[in-house]
C-alpha cells in the first residue's frame, strides 16, 4: 500500500505541468544539469580535489607557477598547473568555486529575505508605507549595484580593526552583496502582490476576519514565490560576478582563501608574463558557471510564467 501511494505520488508530480515542461526542453535539462555538476564539485571539494590548497604540508612553493601537465615544463600531478603560490590549480579552483557559489547563495537569500519582505509589506499596506519604501528601493537603484557594494563593504571594513578584515571578509561581501541587491526583489513581489491583494480569495479572507499578517504568509506569498524564484536564480548569477568583481578589485576575499575572483585577479598579474593559465581557467570556470545559472533562470521563467508559453 505504502508502495502503491509513493509511486502514485512519484507519478503526479512527474505529470505535473511544469515538471513536463522542464524535463521535455534540452536547453533546460542541460543547463540543469551543467549547474548541477558545479554544485556537486563544489560540495565534494574535499574528495575530488587532489590537494587541500589550505594545507600547507600540501603546497609546494617551489612548484609555484608550473604551467599545465601537458605543456612543457608542466608535471603530471598538476593537471592544469599552479598558481604563484605552489597550489595545485584543479584543487584550488574547486574551493574557489565553493567559496563562491557559498557567497552568492548566502547573498542571494539576504537580499530575497529582505526584499520579498519588504516588497510583499509595500504592495499590501499601501499608501505612505509603500511610498517610502519604493522611494528608498528607487534611489537605490539608481546606483550600480557594484558601486553599492563596494560602499557597504567598505563601510563594513571601516567599523572593524584591521586585523580582523581578512576574518570577517566573507560576511562583508555576503552583506554588501546582498543588501545591494534587494530592490530587484522589492519591485517584482510588490507588483505581485498588488495584483494578488485585490483578487477574491484575499477578499474573502478579510471578510471572514483573518488578520493581515495571516492572510500575506497563508494566501499571497506562496502566489507570489513564482517570480521570486525565478528571479533569486538570475540574482545568483549576478552574485558570483559581484563577488568575483570585488575581489578582482581587492575589496573582497582575500588572496589566501581562495575563490574564482581571487584567482582571476592574481592570474591578471602575471598574464602578461606567459603564465596564462593562472587566470584563464578560473576565468573559464565562472563563465561557464554563470552561463548555465543564467540559462537555468531564463528556462525556469519560461517555464513559471503562463504568459511565456
Amino acid at each position: 500500500m505504502i508502495d502503491t501511494e509513493k509511486t502514485s505520488r512519484l507519478s503526479r508530480f512527474l505529470d505535473n505541468d511544469m515538471v513536463w515542461s522542464f524535463t521535455h526542453s534540452p536547453m533546460a535539462m542541460a543547463a540543469g544539469i551543467a549547474t548541477l555538476l558545479f554544485f556537486c564539485a563544489a560540495l565534494f571539494a574535499p574528495i575530488i580535489a587532489p590537494f587541500n590548497p589550505f594545507d600547507p604540508a600540501q603546497v609546494m612553493l617551489w612548484d609555484g607557477k608550473l604551467p599545465p601537465a601537458w605543456a612543457d615544463g608542466g608535471l603530471p600531478q598538476y593537471i592544469l598547473g599552479t598558481d604563484d603560490q605552489g597550489r595545485d590549480l584543479l584543487s584550488t579552483m574547486l574551493y574557489g568555486g565553493r567559496l563562491s557559489i557559498l557567497v552568492g547563495l548566502a547573498a542571494v537569500l539576504l537580499g530575497m529575505v529582505l526584499g520579498t519582505t519588504l516588497g510583499v509589506i509595500s504592495g499590501f499596506a499601501g499608501g505612505l508605507t509603500d511610498v517610502i519604501i519604493m522611494r528608498i528601493a528607487d534611489v537605490q537603484l539608481t546606483i550600480p549595484g557594484i558601486l553599492t557594494a563596494i560602499m557597504i563593504n567598505g563601510f563594513g571594513r571601516a567599523f572593524l580593526p584591521i586585523e580582523y578584515h581578512n576574518q570577517f571578509a566573507i560576511y562583508f561581501v555576503i552583506i554588501a552583496i546582498g543588501l545591494s541587491d534587494w530592490p530587484q526583489f522589492a519591485r517584482v513581489t510588490r507588483g505581485a502582490t498588488m495584483v494578488e491583494r485585490n483578487k477574491e480569495y484575499v477578499q474573502a479572507a478579510r471578510v471572514i476576519g483573518l488578520p493581515n499578517w495571516l492572510i500575506i504568509l497563508r494566501h499571497v506569498l506562496p502566489n507570489v514565490m513564482r517570480s521570486v524564484i525565478v528571479l533569486s536564480t538570475l540574482s545568483f548569477a549576478i552574485a558570483i560576478i559581484s563577488e568575483a568583481t570585488l575581489s578582482f578589485l581587492g575589496q573582497g576575499i582575500p588572496s589566501t582563501t581562495p575563490s574564482l575572483g581571487t584567482l582571476i585577479r592574481v592570474g591578471n598579474e602575471y598574464l602578461f608574463s606567459g603564465l596564462w593559465w593562472i587566470a584563464f581557467f578560473p576565468s573559464l570556470t565562472l563563465v561557464l558557471l554563470v552561463f548555465s545559472v543564467n540559462l537555468l533562470g531564463d528556462k525556469l521563467r519560461d517555464i513559471l510564467d503562463p504568459k511565456l508559453r
